[in-house]
């Protein structure tokens, strides 16, 4: 008997991974149990069943007796759970925070209702403004729906795209070229989580939206000689916006002129992110989240109708969250993780913020689930969630390419000096654009340039070469004769960038016309 007790005793007491050394040496043993009978039982166990009495991980020492942690075990797991709802609020509802963030910096310059539109005349570098362009006449609005009932929006004719998102920042409509009206202009009914669809709506396109707060992003074009004095009085003269009750007597509209505004649109990458969220919660219906979702606010003691207020020591630990999370987020900023999201086979420099060509980041139509990294790359420094940036919509739409490294894969330096050619015909059938970016706020880089960008509309006096391409320099000074094709940066700091098309044609995603590497110039 002396002998079967010491057999018996074959896991009692190893660390976790002297019993991994156990486990992976006998793996067939391990899977189907074994002749041995441990002590306490009367049957043989598996093995990948038992918690050995110590386990060594990244956060520290287990400790155990028969299964049981110890209270210092239960502290580091607890404490280490809400540490990683925290991580998972953070990066899972960063869309929510920053849509919240858009809303209450348009309320900071007076735009709080559906009345009221910034018109953005265009957008410079003074707004904090996620990845805002430069080149394109925007009239921004946001309107609840709650407060609205049923609203309906005019869209007059011959605007570019448009887009309506939800709280959540899903997507709910287009509009203008790729929206239904096709950019003849038309009216849309917006109806709300609860709203009853009207009996009678030929005269709309009809969307729904899960939130009673949405957003409006409307685009409109320079003219010819590269002025938005035009697109201003389109969206003066024919965006209204009233709820369905008062179609017979609109209320006034209110275009507040915010391009050149000091206005903060960006979610806060500390603790106050999750009081920013928790606006979004108490605003928004129960069911505008999933269950699971919703879980993982709960989980931090964020759920809709009670406080959030956290402990002083739990406030610690969500910081802490925060800051590991905006860590992965920066990690992945302009080299992402996701294969897919790069636009030249082979090429590590350009990529797209729809990695996969989904604009709900969903891998193989679905069947590979949500690509996360992609979702989270998008929503920590881009706006306007549509399929008009993802779908080949030849001449209409539009589509961006991105690049925070130079050809020899090193991070952008804005003490250096880099040229980028673009080949002659670029395909945009409205134009192209470049625009600089800040890496800490993915907003406009903030320089003496107010308009750290380039585009073929509004700068017509850039140097074409003899082969219809156009060499744009990017640098702390203009290199001498390049004045006019140069876009500032700063030393000390670093800098990305995205190419836009406007109305992109058929070379562009045949790919018979393709963007050349950011080279360092020597």
């Amino acid at each position: 008997m002396a002998k079967a007790a010491t057999k018996k005793r074959v896991f009692k007491g190893l660390s976790l991974l002297a019993l991994s050394g156990v486990l992976l040496s006998s793996p067939l043993r391990a899977q189907s149990g074994s002749d041995d009978v441990p002590v306490g039982y009367t049957t043989p166990i598996p093995s990948e069943l038992l918690t050995p009495d110590t386990v060594q991980t990244s956060i520290g020492t287990f400790n155990f007796f028969d299964g049981m942690p110890d209270p210092a075990t239960v502290r580091k797991t607890f404490e280490n759970l809400k540490f990683i709802r925290g991580y998972e609020t953070f990066l899972t509802l960063m869309p929510a925070a920053s849509i919240e963030m858009l809303r209450h910096g348009h309320e900071q310059i007076g735009v709080d209702d559906h009345t009221k539109v910034n018109l953005m005349s265009p957008l410079n570098s003074n707004p904090l403004f996620l990845t805002g362009n430069t080149d394109t006449v925007y009239g921004s609005a946001f309107f609840n729906l709650k407060e609205t009932g049923p609203l309906v929006i005019e869209v007059p004719a011959g605007l570019g795209p448009g887009t309506i998102n939800d709280a959540y920042f899903r997507f709910v409509a287009d509009t203008g070229g790729p929206g239904p009206d096709k950019g003849k202009g038309g009216k849309y009914l917006i109806l709300g989580p609860e709203d009853k669809q009207p009996s009678n709506t030929d005269d709309f396109f009809v969307f729904r939206s899960p939130t009673y707060s949405n957003w409006l992003i409307l685009r409109a074009f320079l003219d010819d000689e590269g002025k938005p004095d035009k697109a201003v009085a389109n969206y003066e003269n024919g965006l209204r916006m009233y709820p369905l009750s008062q179609k017979d007597n609109p209320p006034k509209m209110t275009f507040i002129q915010g391009g050149d505004k000091v206005f903060n649109t960006v979610h806060a990458n500390n603790f106050e992110f999750f009081n920013e969220l928790n606006r979004v919660i108490q605003r928004e219906p129960i069911d505008f989240l999933d269950p699971e979702v919703r879980g993982l606010a709960a989980g931090i003691g964020m759920e809709k109708g009670k406080p959030f207020n956290p402990s002083a020591a739990d406030r610690v630990l969500l910081e802490e969250a925060v800051q590991v999370g905006v860590a992965y987020v920066r990690s992945d900023m302009v080299t992402p993780r996701a294969a897919d999201a790069y636009i030249y086979k082979g090429n590590p420099q350009w990529f797209t913020a729809f990695a996969g060509g989904s604009y709900e980041w969903l891998k193989d139509g679905g069947q590979g689930g949500r690509n996360l990294d992609a979702r989270n790359n998008f929503f920590w420094a881009y706006t306007v969630n549509t399929p008009a940036m993802v779908l080949e919509m030849i001449g209409a739409g539009s589509q961006y390419a991105i690049a925070g490294t130079d050809s020899q894969g090193e991070n952008l330096d804005g003490g250096k000096t880099y040229k980028l050619t673009i080949g002659k015909n670029p395909p945009a059938k409205d134009f192209w654009s470049i625009v600089v970016y800040d890496p800490q706020t993915r907003s406009q880089l903030q320089s003496s340039q107010p308009f750290p960008a380039k585009n073929n509309k509004r700068n017509k006096d850039m140097v074409v070469n003899a082969d219809g391409s156009v060499d744009v320099y990017f640098g702390p000074k203009a290199p001498k004769g390049k004045e006019a094709n140069w876009i500032q940066t700063l030393p000390g700091k670093g800098w990305f960038m995205a190419f836009r098309l406007y109305g992109p044609l058929k070379p562009w995603f045949d790919q018979t016309w393709k963007l050349n590497n950011i080279e360092p110039v020597l």
